[in-house]
Formats: C-alpha cells, sequence, structure tokens
C-alpha cells in the first residue's frame, strides 16, 4: 500500500479491467449490489480527485496562456505542480477518504485473479501452525474469527489444518465465525481454484462449527449470501456455513443506527464492537461467554433471507 499517485492510478485501471473482462463485475452484482458499489466507490472518488486536481490546475493555466508563450510555458508548469500537489494531499488524507486502501486491497486480489501470491502463503501457513498449536493446548475451543477479507484468508488456512490432519481427536472444539465476509470477490475471479477448492472442503466438514455473520444493513459486505453455494461449489452433504444476521437494525438503538447507517465503513467494523440490544449474535458473548459456538447455534435454522444462488462462471477447484 506505500506506492505512489501514479502507480495506484494505474492499479485502479488493472483491477477494474480484470473484474469487468471477466465478466466477475456482473455476476457479484445479481448477488448484492451493495458490496459492488462500495467496491466502485474508490474508483469514483479516484476519478473525481484527479478531476478537481486537473481542474484547479488549469486556473493559472487559463490565466497565463493569453500573455505570451513565456507564460503559457509557466502556466502548464504551475497546472503541472498543482495537480501534484493536489493529488499528494488528497493520498494524505486518505484515512478520511479510504480510495488508495480500497484500491490497493482490491488490486491485490485481482492482480492475481483470485489466486495466492507466494509471500501470502507464506504467512497463511505461519499462521496455520499457530492455530495448530493452540489445538493442542488444555481448552475447551479454539475459535477463529475472519472479519471481511479475513474471512477467505481463513477458510484457506483452516482447509490446510484439517486436510494436513492437524486437529487432533479429542482435542478442543475447533470453531470459525466469518464477519461481514465479502468471500465473492475473491472466488469469483478466474484463477481462484484453490479458495473454491477450500470452500467446498470446509463446507462438509466434521468436528467443525462454522457460522457465518452478515447484516443486510452492511453494505460493504455480501449480506446473507452463501459463499459456498454462490461460488458454485457446493457438495450434496454441505453443512456449512450456518447463515445468520447480525440484525443491525433491531440490534443497535433507533439513534445508533441513525448515527451509523450513513458511516458504510465504520458500519462495516460494527460486528467487532457492542450491540445496544443483542440477539442471535454478539461479539463479546461469543469471544468472551462461557459456551462454545457450537453450543451457542445448536439447532439454529439459517436465517430466511439467506441468499444461495450459484452465480460465479468460474467453479474449478484445486486441493
Amino acid at each position: 500500500m506505500e506506492t505512489s499517485v501514479p502507480a495506484t492510478y494505474l492499479q485502479l485501471i488493472r483491477t477494474a479491467w480484470t473484474y469487468i473482462s471477466t465478466g466477475a463485475l456482473r455476476r457479484l452484482m445479481w448477488m448484492r449490489k451493495g458490496p459492488v458499489i462500495a467496491a466502485l466507490y474508490p474508483v469514483g472518488m479516484l476519478i473525481l480527485q484527479l478531476l478537481i486536481a486537473v481542474g484547479l490546475g488549469a486556473v493559472p493555466h487559463a490565466l497565463l496562456s493569453g500573455f505570451g508563450k513565456i507564460d503559457a510555458l509557466v502556466g502548464y508548469l504551475a497546472w503541472g505542480v498543482i495537480i501534484v500537489a493536489v493529488l499528494r494531499w488528497f493520498k494524505s488524507k486518505d484515512n478520511k477518504f479510504f480510495a488508495y486502501y480500497l484500491v490497493h486491497d482490491y488490486a491485490f486480489s485481482a492482480r492475481w485473479r483470485g489466486a495466492n501470491p507466494e509471500a501470502l502463503e507464506t504467512r497463511m501457513t505461519t499462521l496455520a501452525d499457530t492455530i495448530a498449536a493452540a489445538l493442542t493446548a488444555d481448552v475447551d475451543e479454539v475459535l477463529i474469527l475472519g472479519h471481511s477479507s479475513g474471512a477467505h484468508l481463513a477458510v484457506s488456512i483452516l482447509a490446510d489444518i484439517m486436510r494436513s490432519g492437524r486437529v487432533p481427536a479429542g482435542g478442543p472444539k475447533l470453531a470459525f465465525s466469518s464477519l461481514g465476509q465479502v468471500v465473492p470477490m475473491m472466488s469469483f475471479l478466474p484463477d481462484a481454484g484453490r479458495l473454491c477448492g477450500d470452500l467446498a472442503y470446509l463446507s462438509t466438514a466434521d468436528n467443525f462449527t462454522w457460522i457465518d455473520v452478515t447484516a443486510p444493513g452492511d453494505g460493504c459486505a455480501f449480506a446473507m449470501c452463501d459463499p459456498v453455494a454462490a461460488s458454485g461449489v457446493s457438495p450434496a452433504d454441505q453443512k456449512w456455513p450456518l447463515i445468520i444476521s447480525a440484525a443491525f437494525t433491531k440490534s443497535l438503538q433507533p439513534a445508533t443506527w441513525k448515527a451509523l447507517r450513513w458511516r458504510f465503513f465504520r458500519l462495516h467494523f460494527q460486528y467487532l464492537c457492542a450491540l445496544d440490544r443483542p440477539k442471535d449474535y454478539d461479539y463479546f458473548q461469543i469471544t468472551a461467554g462461557p459456551m462454545t459456538l457450537a453450543d451457542r447455534y445448536a439447532g439454529r435454522p439459517p436465517s430466511k433471507s439467506r441468499i444461495d444462488m450459484v452465480a460465479s462462471k468460474y467453479t474449478s477447484v484445486t486441493s
């Protein structure tokens, strides 16, 4: 994420082309328009920033261009300097705009068209070793939480642990909760066979619990979408994930909901924050309460608004 301004705009073009040319963008919109609009936000914001920079730079150029060649040259130089300065200012304020942050995030997935680069696989192996070590400890449960893009990383890490036989019989219960997941942004890309295979594998795992929590009010997540079914890799004996709603509109006080409703990125992190009147989902009860994830959701049916349509064009799997 420490690239230059021109490099970020180049990433923007390359990423947009990947999602459009592969048909992934169109298919993502079949399920939920909210996260696609959120994905298009940094595109529009960066274009707007560029137009503002060009517009501000045009003022001194227009004022000087009518006074002779030398003045016109100075005007062009001033135009270039102002464009660079304005774009750099916008980048320095990205903790408020999130445009660069999101472009870099999406570009990372799109660059390898859904595959994992070697450096990422190395980090995932380290995380897998940490989780495997925890599964040998004297505890009741090892609970993995994957928020947003972290959800699809957790899927692959857990699948690796299970395939390698590192979940000991009689050991702690293994549980996973994906929160505000955006799995389709990755699994719908042409070379996401590794992730698709891991989704299919994890969906039938025994001695394991997977709860997927999203909220329809979260415009940055694929709310209520079954990531396994949407990716077109549902086995006949699929058991996971159990899809439930965080129901922000009901679990937050009206005043809290009003304050957060249009703060899209802040709302996307509400899964990790306290709720005024929690219902099915509460982060702190799950992570610090006395019940395991399996016990807490035992017998709980999936939310009625669950979306299990097959939307991905690329359904090849690798293991």
